[in-house]
Order: structure tokens, then C-alpha cells, then sequence
């Protein structure tokens, strides 16, 4: 599988992300123990070595079962968290953005993954216009103190590397002019590439970004990207399925770009690591090109 730099780490551009581990609506434990243990240790078998999750996936349980499936973790594995939400008595995506937050939140991932150090934190800001819409800079000192902290968890080495996540282009040209960025993580897809900008910039410097929905929005009532006419038609022309082509074109915008699609299935794991191996040529990037 071909790599690319997530700070010090050199990862395949397919990774897992955990957020399907834990029970439905992303609370409590999962559907199926032994299963959630499975595909874990799956993902090391097949040589993934970046694994997503966040504290508020359960919350505590993604990073619960990551620590029992498979510590001690392998010397190469990049376990990347994200700060700045929390999840309310009712379970809501609650923002948590002060500085201290931040900090309490990086020290909860590390206690639950039982790690003195995470390859990577995402800050995840909230600020914008939807649950998934990039934020905007409503705030330049908050933001300013929320980098701060971040920088003072890397340089005192609870974290080797700082992304941001859900950002507009400001937040990220404001960030690089104060210290490293190592990763972006915002919602791209084939039908939205509200984030194209952002990407363009991430791959002048070398920055791995990671989109998270590549396959249309789980909390959508409708998706654009399966059931899109093009996609289909490549599915039928390669065998493949409609997930495993929009991963694979997904993988084809950019050599930054790293996938972590999630799944509680050891099959649908296997299946989206298969997407690595899949070469679109170009009628085929084209036609998917022109979906959005």
C-alpha cells in the first residue's frame, strides 16, 4: 500500500476510523464485543497502521476497545484522537473549546488508550453552519489560545503532531503561520467539495488530509454519492461495489489524501482496504469527476 507523512509517521493511505465501534448513535457498547475485538485486530493483520477515533466515540468506548484488542500497539501504528466536544446527558455533540478543555481531553485519550503519547490531535472546531459545515474565524483570540494549548501538549510530548478538523482555509493559514500543521480532517466527498480549497493548500505543503464522509454523510436521509449514476456504472463496470469505487476515486484526488472509513464488520474491513488496489482510468476519473 502506498504511504504518506502524518508528522513523523508514515501510514498507508487506508487507515479505520472507530467511530462505528461503539452502539447505535455512536453511545455505548457495541452491537456485538467480540466482533468490535475481531475487526481491531483485523486491521493490524492487514497492515493498517492509522487508526482514528476520539474520546466522545461512546464515549470512551472506541478507545476502550482499541486498548483491549490491541495493546500494546505496534511501534508503527499512528493513533490519532480529536478534541474540542464532548457528549451531554442526552447524548449530544456538545463543544468544548476553552483551553483547558482541550487539555483535559487530550489527557482522557490517553488515559483510556492507556498511551503516554498519540501520533496526532485534531482539533475539531465548531463554529459553523450545520454539524458538518467547516467553521468560520468567529473568534481569532479563542482560536489562538485553543493553538496554544495544543502546542504546549506537543512540545511537552503528550502529542507528536497537531491537526485541526472541520476548519475554513483562514483557520489553517492562521495555524501555519504559527506553528506545524500535520493532518486536516474536514468532510469531502464526491458530491461535496465544499473543502477542495483547503485540500489544494494541504497538498502545496505536504499536509495529510483526511475527509471524513468520503461516502456521503451517515446522518443524511439521502446519499449523493452511492445511488450517483456514475458510480454505479463503474461498480458494474469493475465488480466492485459503489463504496469501494467512491473510496477509490477518493483516494485518486491527491497523494495526501489518507482514507479512514470506519466499520464494525471484518468483511466491509477488508473490502474498504481493498480500495488500494483499485486503479480508475481516466473515462472512468472523468465521469466520477463530474458527479458533484
Amino acid at each position: 500500500m502506498q504511504t504518506f507523512p502524518l508528522g513523523s509517521f508514515h501510514v498507508g493511505r487506508v487507515g479505520y476510523g472507530a467511530m462505528q465501534l461503539p452502539g447505535p448513535g455512536v453511545l455505548g457498547p457495541p452491537r456485538d464485543h467480540d466482533e468490535a475485538i475481531a475487526v481491531l485486530r483485523r486491521v493490524i493483520e492487514l497492515g493498517i497502521n492509522h487508526i482514528d477515533t476520539a474520546q466522545f466515540y461512546g464515549p470512551d468506548v472506541a478507545n476502550e476497545l482499541i486498548r483491549e484488542a490491541l495493546h500494546p500497539y505496534p511501534a508503527n501504528l499512528a493513533l490519532v484522537s480529536k478534541v474540542g466536544g464532548v457528549r451531554d446527558e442526552q447524548a449530544n455533540w456538545v463543544p468544548a473549546q476553552k483551553p483547558g478543555e482541550l487539555r483535559q481531553q487530550i489527557e482522557d485519550n490517553l488515559r483510556t488508550l492507556a498511551t503516554d503519547r498519540l501520533a496526532a490531535v485534531n482539533l475539531r472546531v465548531f463554529a459553523g453552519e450545520g454539524p458538518n459545515a467547516p467553521a468560520v474565524v468567529e473568534d481569532r483570540e479563542l482560536f489562538d489560545r485553543q493553538l496554544s494549548a495544543m502546542i504546549k501538549a506537543r512540545d511537552e510530548g503528550l502529542i507528536a503532531g497537531i491537526g485541526l478538523s472541520s476548519i475554513s482555509l483562514e483557520h489553517l493559514q492562521i495555524a501555519l503561520d504559527r506553528t506545524e500543521i500535520v493532518t486536516v480532517q474536514n468532510a469531502y466527498n464526491l458530491a461535496d467539495r465544499t473543502s477542495q480549497p483547503l485540500l489544494d493548500v494541504c497538498t502545496e505543503h505536504g499536509i495529510s488530509f483526511v475527509p471524513f464522509f468520503p461516502l456521503g454523510s451517515a446522518f443524511a436521509p439521502d446519499n449523493p454519492v452511492l445511488g450517483h449514476p456514475a458510480v454505479q456504472r463503474e461498480a458494474s463496470k469493475l465488480g466492485r461495489t459503489p463504496a469501494q469505487v467512491a473510496l477509490a476515486w477518493t483516494l485518486s484526488v491527491a497523494p495526501n489524501v489518507l482514507l479512514i472509513p470506519g466499520t464494525s464488520s471484518v468483511q466491509h474491513l477488508e473490502e474498504n482496504t481493498a480500495v488500494a488496489d483499485i486503479k480508475l482510468d481516466d473515462d472512468a476519473k472523468r465521469d466520477l469527476a463530474a458527479a458533484a
